[in-house]
């Protein structure tokens, strides 16, 4: 049988590199004389039926062994080839009735792939290959990043980035294969999403229960009276039985909803909080561990490890977390931060300040420099004018002591324990506002130097609607700086206010315009231009053959991907003519294989109607032909007639010639 299958391998083997860059039918028809398209697909389903293994794997260069499936796909291959030329194997090779033979073609139809790339005289070439079973550990996440994050270049071709990608693919399918031998790491990182989603959710939970019941007094375990705490736990059984037998989201979140009220009236709202707090550390260790076992993080080298922004954000993550949970529950607060990060749409709003920073910080420049200006101008001559109302405490004295119990609070948590009554003794400071009528309205010149009037400039001046002159003394008419203070107040308002503080949010706005028109030109390039040629869905109309089929089917990017991975797992010494010109072309770092702006069906459209028009030229032409051939005849024949009838008169005249010589007799003498 090793003998057999191994004659079988060489013989499609040869055949292949007889169809080998060939476009007419000549080799086709003859090599479906001598073998009838059923009797290649039974050949294939047999190769497939006997095979006792997976398809071979690429990566260790066992494309050439004389398996029962290889043969049957490199069979399958040689059958795809012919099905151009062959109506009936075309159809044959479609899943018919069969179960068998509809596993064995759905499995080398699925491990088979084509493409178009341009040869060295610019002409082009499809290629069908076999699919490295390497690709089948690239992951939809993967796919997805690089489907909507490619980057056209000068010529809005995408080819270069997804080119420079391609390596990294190929690292990380190795690194895929790998991570399906630890079971545990891989179903960490295939539920990376789930693990995302439950910290996100708890950040938002544990921020609820400090935004409402922060300092945690009157809120103690045990508090709940018996007919609530048996509702409670009503709630929490039926929410775990409705989970049990319908698994649904909002059962779950039911049953941890009521599972952390139940917690909340046992053992308290802050060691609730607390437990909370030490599961988002625990789920986000494991989130951590899954975005390592996915991305192949440490594989890359430290250096690579330190500059992965993605990484170093969930690093820090976890560090904010481990500081709610052991130094104070207000670092809860920035959890709330990776809600921009989730969303594309908040992210563009940080986008549009920080997009054209540097325009904003000049322009910011310029407003210092004209309040600067401004505040000089205002320390020269209307320093008197700078008199601004002041709120003062009853006692100036107690505020560094308020400061630091506060700084000691958020430092040392010293807070109310409402379970252990720590901190709650009649003695513990207890800071209040003072009432408003204590409070004490005084004014004060706050431009005695030329600090304090840069600093109440800029301060109140730009947060004032009409500008400093809201802030300042209203001066009398009778005043002799009257005229002066008056274009003050204005210029003021025009320069900073008007121009200046419009320029920036204008900056921003137009950044923000321009970062959503260029996500809806994205979103319309990938739905209306092919990823690898360019050409757009217009080009497709009334061919024979539609845009889907054209980005399925003849320039996949996916299959141009697994194109230049075969190219990296196979042998060089069973590459073919096609493999081993694209894979000098990748050496050379040269991307002139991949077409631009050009795909096999619309020439062969372009060359079916041009040879259409040459045909109907061509039959005019014979039709003319055949016409003048007619009208040749008729004129050899009434040419014959006419010399006829000229030898028949001058027959004639030959014989007619004596009679009319006797025709006057002699007279007699």
């Amino acid at each position: 049988m090793d003998l057999v299958l191994e004659l079988k391998n060489n013989a499609s083997k040869l055949l292949l590199a007889i169809m080998e860059s060939r476009h007419d039918s000549e080799n086709a028809e003859r090599i479906l004389y001598n073998m009838r398209p059923k009797e290649l697909v039974e050949v294939i389903k047999k190769a497939y039926m006997q095979g006792e293994v997976e398809f071979e794997d690429g990566e260790n260069g066992e494309e050439g062994a004389a398996s029962p499936r290889n043969v049957g796909h490199n069979i399958y291959i040689l059958a795809h080839q012919l099905a151009r030329h062959n109506k009936e194997l075309q159809s044959m090779l479609k899943p018919g009735g069969q179960v068998d033979g509809d596993a064995a073609l759905g499995f080398y139809a699925k491990h088979t792939a084509q493409i178009e790339i341009v040869r060295q005289d610019r002409t082009m070439e499809q290629i069908v290959f076999p699919v490295p079973s390497i690709c089948e550990f690239l992951t939809k996440e993967s796919k997805l990043r690089i489907y909507y994050t490619t980057e056209r270049d000068e010529q809005g071709s995408k080819i270069n980035d997804f080119f420079l990608r391609s390596e990294d693919l190929f690292n990380e399918m190795n690194w895929q294969k790998k991570l399906r031998a630890q079971p545990v790491l891989y179903w960490c990182a295939r539920n990376m999403s789930f693990w995302s989603s439950i910290s996100f959710n708890l950040a938002v939970l544990m921020n609820l229960l400090v935004a409402f019941f922060y300092p945690f007094r009157g809120v103690r375990g045990g508090t709940l009276e018996p007919h609530w705490s048996g509702l409670l736990w009503t709630a929490m059984l039926v929410s775990l039985a409705i989970v049990v037998a319908l698994p649904k989201p909002h059962g779950v979140r039911a049953l941890i909803a009521s599972t952390i009220l139940r917690l909340i009236f046992s053992v308290g709202l802050q060691p609730t909080l607390f437990l909370l707090g030490a599961f988002n550390v625990c789920n986000k260790i494991i989130f951590l561990m899954s975005f390592v076992g996915n991305c192949g993080t440490f594989t890359r080298g430290y250096r690579a490890m330190v500059l992965d922004v993605e990484f170093l954000y969930h690093l820090l993550y976890l560090l904010i977390c481990a500081m709610g949970l052991f130094v104070h529950e207000f670092f809860y607060s920035l959890l709330l931060f990776d809600l921009v990060y989730r969303e594309e749409t908040l992210l563009n709003v940080i986008k549009s300040v920080t997009r054209n920073g540097r325009s904003i910080i000049l322009t910011a420049v310029l407003a210092l420099i004209l309040v600067y200006l401004f505040s000089i101008v205002g320390y020269l001559f209307f320093k008197d004018d700078f008199i601004l109302e002041v709120d003062r405490l009853p006692n100036d004295t107690a505020l560094p002591d308020a400061g630091e119990s506060l700084a000691s609070e958020f430092l040392h948590s010293d807070v109310c324990r409402g379970e252990t009554g720590e901190n709650c003794s009649p003695t513990a400071p207890q800071e209040e506002l003072p009432p408003a009528e204590e409070t004490e309205q005084d004014q004060e010149h706050t431009c005695e130097t030329l600090l304090m009037c840069i600093v109440t400039v800029l301060s109140h001046g730009l947060r004032s609607g009409g500008g400093v002159g809201d802030v300042l003394r209203k001066p009398s008419k009778e005043e002799p700086l009257f005229a002066a203070r008056v274009i003050y107040d204005l210029l003021f308002f025009f320069m900073v206010i008007i121009i200046v503080l419009n320029l920036i949010f204008g900056v921003i706005i137009d950044t923000f315009a321009d970062l959503r028109s260029e996500k809806q030109k994205k979103e319309e390039i990938l739905k209306t231009t092919c990823f690898i040629c360019g050409l757009e869905r217009d080009k497709f109309d009334n061919k024979t053959v539609t845009f889907e089929e054209h980005i399925q089917e003849e320039h996949n990017m996916w299959h141009y991907l697994c194109f230049i991975v075969l190219v990296k797992v196979k042998d060089s010494t069973e590459y073919t003519g096609p493999e081993s010109y694209v894979a000098e072309m990748i050496k050379e770092r040269n991307l002139d294989w991949f077409p631009r702006m050009r795909a096999m069906s619309l020439v062969s459209s372009d060359s079916e109607g041009e040879q259409n028009e040459l045909r109907n030229l061509q039959e005019k032409l014979e039709s003319t032909m055949k016409l003048v051939t007619n009208l040749s005849g008729q004129l050899s024949e009434l040419k014959d007639q006419m010399t006829e009838q000229r030898k028949q008169k001058q027959r004639i005249g030959l014989l007619g010639h004596p009679p009319h010589m006797n025709v006057n007799p002699q007279q007699p003498a």
